[in-house]
């Protein structure tokens, strides 16, 4: 049997597909009409020779063609399916032997992963990445420091007056004795106490997320090395299709 790399394969599997798909589909149209396999010829023979006889009429002869022929049908699908079955077990065989190490800095974290593990890992890494993305961080516009009573991070507290509005009387003129002294309420802003506030966060650092994010993407790169690395791995070219499908379609 002819060896080739894993992923050539792969490369061709999907316009076999494609190919195999459309020759089945009309084949599968032409099975539907019963009348494309069936013809018959029809010759008249009058019961007087004699032309001149009521009887002697002549009636040309009538003919009906096959159109489709079964056997051909088989064999076309015969021929398409081996070629799609031996695809697949290439496929399938290969992922089997298939394997690369997951490395990031010069450092293994899965030894010998199969291809298709490598395919699982590679589109969960975007999912990954996204809810990496998503993480909450601290308002970098504050100073925070992590409390472990609370077990958040925590601001220094901050303090802030609280007025309140109190009246009082204005003496516009004081009283004479031909007038009473003139008086006016108002009211004023007097300062009544002061807040002490302390933010809290169960966000993240953003050094922290970013770190993360950068380990995520480093992660996924590596993934896809190995991926590629795995399809790089030479495997034979199974030829079993034909055995399987003779056993349906034997004469």
């Amino acid at each position: 049997m002819s060896t080739k790399k894993l992923c050539q394969f792969i490369a061709i599997e999907s316009s076999v597909k494609t190919r195999v798909t459309a020759d089945l589909t009309e084949a599968h149209k032409d099975l539907q009409k019963g009348d494309l396999f069936n013809g018959h010829s029809r010759r008249y023979e009058p019961r007087n020779e004699d032309p001149n006889s009521p009887l002697g009429e002549k009636l040309p002869e009538e003919h009906k063609k096959v159109v489709a022929r079964a056997e051909a049908i088989v064999k076309l699908t015969l021929e398409r399916l081996t070629e799609q079955y031996d695809l697949a077990a290439t496929r399938d065989y290969g992922n089997c032997l298939a394997k690369a190490d997951v490395e990031v800095d010069g450092k293994v974290l899965l030894k010998d992963v199969p291809v298709a593990h490598l395919l699982f890992l590679e589109k969960r890494l975007d999912d990954l990445l996204t809810f990496v993305r998503k993480l909450p961080t601290l308002d970098p516009t504050e100073t925070w420091e992590f409390n472990p009573s609370q077990d958040l991070y925590a601001t220094a507290p901050v303090q802030t007056a609280r007025s309140k509005k109190i009246a009082r009387a204005l003496v516009l003129y004081e009283a004479t004795k031909e007038h009473p002294a003139q008086v006016k309420e108002i009211t004023e802003d007097v300062q009544a106490g002061t807040w002490s506030t302390i933010k809290y966060s169960s966000a993240l650092p953003l050094q922290r997320r970013n770190e993360m994010l950068r380990r995520a993407e480093e992660l996924q790169k590596a993934i896809k090395f190995a991926r590629e690395k795995a399809n790089s791995t030479e495997v034979e070219e199974r030829k079993q299709g034909r055995a399987l499908l003779d056993f349906v379609f034997k004469g």
